[in-house]
């Protein structure tokens, strides 16, 4: 029992954890609730595509002198957009255009951050560095990700029958085409508020990882919600406090623990549906 105690709370003696695990339940909350619906819409690599773009938005805004949230969340929104444009108005398809625009824009990134004389480091961005946020980055992400999370709960029904029947939703009267922009600017902000914690590279998993397990055990969208956030803020508690221990980076831990919950829910799905099989 001494063990269980140590191992929750001796790292958070320290100020530098107490903000790691702050950030790291607010980032996976909102990207638990945000992944439900790019699940259903089947826009996993949207996600993949925004958090790549914003790479360019954050060497031009620290060579600008702006806060990199600003930069990061303009490039997200302009490849969304970017994507969205290319999309309608030729004949590829979505998932080659994503894969086109993120790409060309990661690669920008790239040339722009070896061109600037930047005290920031790469692996940082690529990866996060949840440890070093500070008391303004917290103050930051949490509006940010509060923000995002309140107006995503606040519109859930308009956005679950948009992305389940984007048809029923325009027939009925929704603005669907306020709907599709509104949850890729909710997409940008909660890259832009994962950025600190997990990086552009992991965030994608995050983004992907709880919906995708809250989508094998349940067959309701309110209790996917309920699943998706649980398994979320458990694996960023978890994560962070067993990279202390382990003397790990903190990001790579929680998409670990994601990784390793999802495998679980594909087996007990799996044999679920074979036991179902049988008895029927």
């Amino acid at each position: 029992m001494s063990g269980i105690l140590d191992f929750i709370t001796v790292p958070l003696s320290y100020g530098f954890m107490q903000r790691a695990l702050v950030v790291a339940v607010l980032v996976g909350a909102v990207c638990a609730v945000l992944s439900c619906y790019l699940v259903l819409k089947g826009w996993s690599l949207m996600g993949d595509a925004i958090s790549h773009a914003v790479l360019p938005g954050i060497v031009i805004a620290f060579a600008l002198g702006l806060p990199l949230a600003v930069g990061a969340f303009a490039a997200g929104l302009s490849c969304a957009v970017a994507t969205g444009y290319l999309k309608e108005n030729s004949r590829i398809k979505e998932d080659t255009v994503m894969g086109i625009v993120f790409s060309g824009m990661f690669g920008f990134g790239l040339v722009l951050f070896t061109k600037v004389d930047t005290d920031q480091h790469l692996n940082h961005i690529l990866f996060g560095n949840i440890l070093g946020v500070t008391a303004r980055d917290l103050i930051e992400t949490a509006i940010i990700a509060g923000g995002a999370l309140i107006v995503v709960l606040a519109k859930r029904r308009d956005l679950l029958l948009y992305c389940f029947d984007p048809q029923h939703a325009r027939a009925i009267g929704l603005p669907v085409r306020t709907l599709h922009y509104g949850l890729l600017t909710l997409l940008s902000l909660t890259i832009v508020a994962a950025l600190k914690a997990v990086g552009i590279i992991l965030v994608v998993a995050m983004l992907i990882a709880p919906g995708a397990i809250a989508y094998l055990l349940s067959n309701r969208f309110e209790h996917m919600l309920v699943i998706a956030v649980a398994v979320a803020v458990s694996a960023s508690v978890i994560g962070t406090l067993l990279s202390f221990h382990m003397d790990a980076a903190t990001g790579p831990c929680i998409v670990l623990i994601q990784a390793a919950v999802f495998v679980l829910a594909f087996l007990f799905g799996s044999a679920r549906r074979s036991d179902l099989a049988s008895s029927g």
